[in-house]
C-alpha cells in the first residue's frame, strides 16, 4: 500500500525512463492554465503549487517560479495543464471532474494535467507518496520509477469529523499536523463538534473551564484547511446533546426536563434536551448562529438534531400528545432549518430521527442533508442508504473510527464499518462520506488510536473498490494494515504501528464483540454496577488473563520512550482493567465492586489513582488543560468507590 487512497489506474513504466533528480536542482514549471499568461496566479493554483513545492522538497528540490513557458533548468520539468483534458486519446478515468488528475513521470520531469487546480493539488498529494515510498538513492542524485496514473475519487464529500466537546479539546499544533495529513490522504471536508467548546461571547459560564476555540483560532484554522483544498464546516448541536448548556441556570429553563434526565451521556441525571416548544429556543441559536457561522467560509452547516431521548418526557408533552413526537420534532426542525437558510447555508442534520419516523423524510426541507451515521460493522446501511435515496434528497453515510468506549480501539469492527458504509453508500447515491470520531465519557483513548482508522475511511471514500476487496477477506485482518500504518499514517514508526494494531485486537480477543464499545471500557464506566449484563458476557478470567500477559507484552518496546508515553499509558489502564475483571469474576457475576474483599479494592484503587495523577502527562502533549481533570475524575471515581468500605 504505497499510495494511498490507491489510485484508479496505475502502469510503472520501463526502467530506462526513470527520472533522476540532481542534488538540488531546481525544477522548471510550465504551466498552460486559463489567465496563466497574466503575471498572477490564481489563488487556489497557487495552493495547488504549495501542495507541489512541499512534494518536491522531501527530495530537496525546489521549484522555480510559476510562468508560462518557463525554461528548463538541470534537464528537470514540471509540466501542468488545468484545463479540459485533450480528446486525443482515451481517458481511464473521467479527468474533468474537480479532483480528478492524470499524472507522469518520466526522465523528463513530471507531467501533471487537471481540470482544475483541486487536481493538481491531488496529484501532488500522490507524488509526494511516490517519491517516499518508491524513490531511492542514486549515483546521480534521487531516482524515482518511471509511472503513469489516472485517478478520481468514488465520493465528492469525503470528511472527518472531531469530537472535541467531551473533554479533549485538541491543540492547534496537532489539528494543523493532522490537516496535512489528512490532505494527504485526499480528505477535503473536516469537523469539529462543538456542544460548549466555542467561546461565545456572551456565554463564558457554559465554556469557562472548557479551554475553547476562539474565534480567531477557527479563522487560522479556516485559512489552513483552504490552503490544503479541505472545507472547515460549523458544528454546532443545537437540540438533544445540549446538557452542557442546561446544567448552568440560566439556561436550564430552556430544558424539555429542567429538573434532570437520565441519558447515556452522564452517571447522574441531567436536563438534555432543548424544549422543542419553547419560543426562547430559536432565539438563542440565532444569536449563536450569528457568532459562529462568520468564522468559517463554508456554505455548509451541521446543527446535529440527533438523539433527542427526553422529547416529550417533559415540557413539550403537551404538545407531542396532541400533535404526535414526529410533528413535533419536524417542527422544531424547520424553524432551525430556516435559520441556517436565512443565514445563506446549507444545513447537516443527523439523520437517526427521520429514519426511526420514516414518515417524516418526505416532509424535510429539500435542501437539508441527512447524515445517516451508525458504528457497528453489520449496521443496516443499505437498508436506511435505500430509504433516503428513495426521497431523492441528497445524503451521506457517517461510519466512524470505533475508538471511543475503548482505550485502544476496535479497528476490526471499524474496518468493517468502514467499508460497509461506503459500498451502501456509493451504491445508493450518497453524496458524502463522512468519518466521525467520538470521545464519549471522558475521551480515554489517544489521538493516535483514531488516526489508523481515519486513513483508512479516507481510502475506502476515495476508492470504493479497495473497500470491497477489504470487505471480500477475512474477518480477523488487523495484520494487514501493519504496513499501512508504519508507511502511511505513524511516519515510518514501525514501534507505534505495531502497537496501535496489536491494542486494536484486544477487545476481540478479550471480551468482545460488544455493541459499541469494548468490555475494558465498560468494567470502568460501569464500575458500580454487576456483570450481569450482556455487555460482560464474553468476559472470563483466563481471557482476561491472557490479555493482562499480552499487555505486558506491547509495553515492552515502550518503556522509556518519552514518544510512547500515550501509549504505554494506555496499555497501564487497560491492564488496570484486565486485573478488575479478573478480581469481579473471581468474586461472582453478581456482585458488586463495592463488595470485593478490602485488599483487592485497596490495590486496585491504589492503581487507579497512580493512572489518573499520570494523565496529564499524555493529555497535555496534544490537547487543552480544559476537560482533564473531568475525565481524571472518571478514574478517580473508580478508586474511590474501590477504596469505600
Amino acid at each position: 500500500m504505497s499510495l494511498w487512497p490507491p489510485p484508479r489506474w496505475v502502469e510503472v513504466l520501463d526502467a530506462a525512463d526513470s527520472l533522476v533528480l540532481p542534488p538540488g536542482a531546481p525544477v522548471a514549471l510550465h504551466l498552460t492554465a486559463a489567465g496563466a499568461e497574466r503575471a498572477e496566479v490564481s489563488e487556489e493554483l497557487e495552493f495547488a503549487l504549495g501542495g507541489l513545492r512541499r512534494a518536491l522538497a522531501t527530495t530537496g528540490q525546489h521549484i522555480l517560479p510559476a510562468r508560462a513557458g518557463n525554461g528548463s533548468a538541470g534537464g528537470v520539468a514540471c509540466r501542468i495543464t488545468v484545463d479540459s483534458p485533450s480528446t486525443e486519446s482515451a481517458s481511464r478515468v473521467t479527468v474533468p471532474t474537480d479532483e480528478s488528475y492524470r499524472l507522469r513521470i518520466d526522465r523528463a520531469g513530471f507531467t501533471i494535467q487537471a481540470a482544475t487546480p483541486t487536481g493538481v493539488f491531488r496529484a501532488a498529494s500522490t507524488l509526494k507518496q511516490w517519491l517516499a515510498s518508491r524513490g531511492r538513492p542514486a549515483a546521480a542524485g534521487f531516482g524515482v520509477p518511471a509511472v503513469e496514473m489516472e485517478d478520481e475519487p468514488n465520493f465528492p464529500i469525503r470528511g472527518a469529523m472531531l469530537d472535541v466537546s467531551r473533554n479533549r479539546v485538541p491543540r492547534m499544533a496537532y489539528l494543523e499536523r493532522l490537516v496535512d495529513r489528512l490532505a494527504e490522504w485526499k480528505i477535503n471536508h473536516l469537523q469539529l463538534y462543538v456542544e460548549h467548546t466555542y467561546a461565545y461571547a456572551d456565554h463564558e459560564e457554559v465554556w469557562r473551564d472548557a479551554s475553547p476555540f476562539t474565534a480567531r483560532e477557527i479563522r487560522e484554522l479556516d485559512a489552513l484547511c483552504r490552503e490544503r483544498f479541505i472545507e472547515l464546516t460549523p458544528n454546532q448541536n443545537s437540540f438533544g446533546h445540549f446538557h452542557r448548556w442546561l446544567v448552568h441556570d440560566r439556561y436550564r429553563p430552556l430544558a424539555e426536563v429542567p429538573e434532570g434526565f437520565q441519558h447515556p451521556f452522564s452517571i447522574d441525571p441531567e436536563p438534555f434536551s432543548l424544549c422543542a416548544t419553547d419560543p426562547r429556543v430559536p432565539e438563542l441559536l440565532a444569536g449563536l448562529y450569528d457568532e459562529l457561522l462568520p468564522q468559517f467560509t463554508s456554505p455548509r452547516f451541521n446543527v446535529g438534531l440527533d438523539e433527542t431521548f427526553d422529547l416529550g418526557r417533559g415540557r413539550s408533552a403537551e404538545a407531542c400528545e396532541d400533535r404526535g413526537k414526529p410533528a413535533v420534532y419536524l417542527e422544531f426542525l424547520r424553524q432551525v432549518h430556516g435559520m441556517v437558510a436565512g443565514r445563506g447555508r446549507q444545513m447537516l442534520f443527523w439523520g437517526d430521527i427521520i429514519l426511526r419516523y420514516p414518515e417524516l423524510v418526505d416532509q424535510v426541507p429539500d435542501d437539508a442533508v441527512a447524515l445517516c451515521w451508525g458504528y457497528e460493522a453489520n449496521h443496516p446501511y443499505v437498508d436506511q442508504c435505500d430509504k433516503l435515496a428513495a426521497s431523492g434528497r441528497e445524503f451521506w453515510v457517517c461510519p466512524g473510527t470505533s475508538s471511543w468506549h475503548s482505550f485502544g480501539g476496535r479497528l476490526q469492527n471499524a474496518v468493517g464499518n468502514l467499508a460497509l458504509a461506503a459500498i451502501a453508500g456509493s451504491e445508493a447515491g450518497a453524496q458524502g462520506f463522512l468519518i466521525t470520531d467520538w470521545g464519549d465519557h471522558g475521551h480515554l483513548q489517544p489521538p493516535a488510536i483514531a488516526e489508523l482508522s481515519l486513513s483508512i475511511g479516507a481510502g475506502f471514500a476515495w476508492s470504493v473498490e479497495t473497500a470491497r476487496e477489504e470487505a471480500s477477506r477475512p474477518e480477523r485482518n488487523e495484520e494487514a494494515w501493519l504496513d499501512h500504518a508504519a508507511g502511511l499514517v505513524y511516519d515510518g514508526d514501525e514501534t507505534l504501528a505495531r502497537t496501535v494494531v496489536d491494542l486494536g485486537a484486544i477487545d476481540l480477543d478479550c471480551g468482545g464483540p460488544v455493541l459499541n464499545g469494548t468490555a475494558l471500557f465498560y468494567l470502568l464506566r460501569f464500575i458500580d454496577d454487576d456483570l450481569t449484563h450482556r455487555r460482560f458476557r464474553r468476559l472470563s478470567i483466563a481471557k482476561l488473563q491472557r490479555t493482562y500477559n499480552r499487555l505486558t507484552e506491547i509495553r515492552q518496546p515502550l518503556a522509556g520512550a518519552p514518544n510512547y508515553t500515550a501509549l504505554d499509558w494506555t496499555c497501564r489502564i487497560m491492564a488496570c482493567c484486565c486485573r478488575l475483571g479478573i478480581a469481579r469474576l473471581a468474586a461472582g457475576r453478581g456482585l458488586r465492586t463495592d463488595e470485593l474483599a478490602p485488599r483487592v479494592r485497596t490495590a486496585l484503587g491504589a492503581d487507579f489513582r497512580r493512572i489518573a495523577d499520570d494523565l496529564p502527562d499524555v493529555w497535555l502533549a496534544t490537547s487543552r488543560e480544559g476537560g482533564l481533570r473531568e475525565s481524571q475524575d472518571l478514574l478517580l471515581r473508580a478508586a474511590s468507590i474501590l477504596d469505600s468500605s
